[in-house]
């Protein structure tokens, strides 16, 4: 597996805040996101096995982030298997694995050698959908994407995220 591997499932998307748009057997999704360390024990309080994990492995001060998730989650089972956070401090995707055992691979995006993470996500989620989706054990849904149907989620996720960046900006 690649990435930094946690046995915490990522904070869930919060969705009222998350505009889903069908696309085929997948919903993909848009969220403008903030996180900060108290919202994160607060999701993880729960389980004291994650929280521990979480705080153990948080940086100094705790993770404090924000900016746009694209999530790519299955339109039968409701499971997020890719996020893409294209966060304004550190950002980066996940392969959620279902399953009993939690398996979140957090994969960091180098800004340096690729730029804006937002145009590499939206072009991921075009042509790289069905490699990722297997990557995260999502396999069984690579048979059943219709490429028209996410082409046309995907041109709706682009316009709005133009949308959520310039509204986050003013």
């Amino acid at each position: 597996m690649i990435g930094k591997v946690y046995g915490i499932p990522p904070q869930p998307l919060v969705a009222e805040h998350t505009r889903f748009v069908p696309a085929g057997n997948l919903r993909l999704g848009i969220e403008y996101r903030s996180l900060d360390p108290d919202s994160l024990v607060e999701t993880y309080k729960h389980d004291a096995a994650q929280l521990a994990e979480m705080l153990e492995r948080s940086p100094e001060g705790g993770f404090t982030d924000e900016g746009l998730s694209l999530h790519v989650c299955g339109a039968e089972d409701g499971h997020e298997y890719v996020r893409f956070d294209v966060f304004d401090g550190e950002p980066h995707y996940h392969y959620n694995h279902p399953g009993p055992e939690v398996i979140n691979n957090v994969i960091d995006f180098d800004t340096t050698a690729h730029g804006d993470m937002l145009p590499w996500a939206l072009a991921c989620l075009r042509g790289r959908l069905p490699a990722m989706l297997t990557e995260a054990g999502g396999g069984a849904l690579v048979d059943g994407l219709d490429q028209a149907a996410i082409d046309a989620a995907v041109d709706e996720l682009t316009a709005l995220a133009a949308q959520v960046r310039a509204s986050a900006s003013a």
